[in-house]
């Protein structure tokens, strides 16, 4: 995990405003939202050039994360004629950043790490388990649905899942240390070497000299405190 905290670069970005743009609704909570938009497109840039993965560091883990049974209609599995048994994890999981395919999920494993899961869409799970040699596929499938993992035939009460969280995750790690600091004082889950440049964007935008990208409006879900 990076040592860089949330309040360092939000402190930053504070201290890069013109003095007239000192306004009273830039909260901690506002500029933390700026900073989140701009650090998602250059997520989404490095990850189609596939360069974040060799950072260990920015990825936590859930080392618990519990499944429980639920319906092919529920897992979106109308598609498919043959009988499946289907798990799902249990709470809605925490906000992931978004890379160029989808939420930044570096891994996904059985409690042991010894047998891992392929992410895929649910269309194309379909796809896969009608055709004829299926019956000899033994890779693991999930996707994602509704801001949960869903497992067909995986008979683990568990999983363990590596990614790029966008959301403090602390009360999913029952970790109470962490539950009780400031969001300010938590580290920020993004590389180092891209900080100034996302900084730089939010200032622009700040300082009047950039239009906002209508895709990227402020996200109110992933505040500071």
């Amino acid at each position: 995990m990076s040592d860089t905290r949330i309040g360092d670069v939000v402190s930053r970005i504070r201290g890069g405003i013109k003095a007239e743009r000192q306004d009273s609704f830039l909260t901690d909570k506002f500029l933390y939202s700026l900073f989140l938009k701009y650090a998602a497109l250059r997520i989404k840039q490095l990850d189609e050039k596939g360069r974040l993965y060799a950072f260990s560091s920015i990825f936590e883990t859930l080392d618990y994360v519990k499944l429980e049974e639920c319906d092919w209609v529920e897992a979106g599995c109308s598609g498919i004629k043959s009988y499946r048994t289907f798990r799902k994890t249990c709470d809605p999981l925490p906000m992931f950043m978004e890379g160029k395919f989808g939420p930044m999920v570096r891994s996904i494993t059985s409690l042991d790490g010894r047998t891992p899961f392929q992410m895929t869409s649910l269309d194309n799970y379909v796809l896969i388990s009608k055709q004829s040699s299926f019956r000899y596929n033994t890779t693991k499938y999930c996707w994602w649905l509704n801001d949960r993992l869903y497992f067909p035939d995986v008979p683990y009460p568990a999983i363990r899942i590596e990614g790029m969280f966008q959301e403090d995750i602390s009360k999913f790690k029952c970790n109470y240390d962490d539950c009780c600091k400031r969001r300010q004082d938590q580290s920020l889950n993004v590389p180092d070497y891209i900080l100034s440049d996302i900084e730089k964007m939010v200032l622009t935008e700040l300082n009047g000299e950039m239009r906002i990208p209508s895709d990227y409006q402020h996200d109110a879900q992933a505040p500071t405190r």
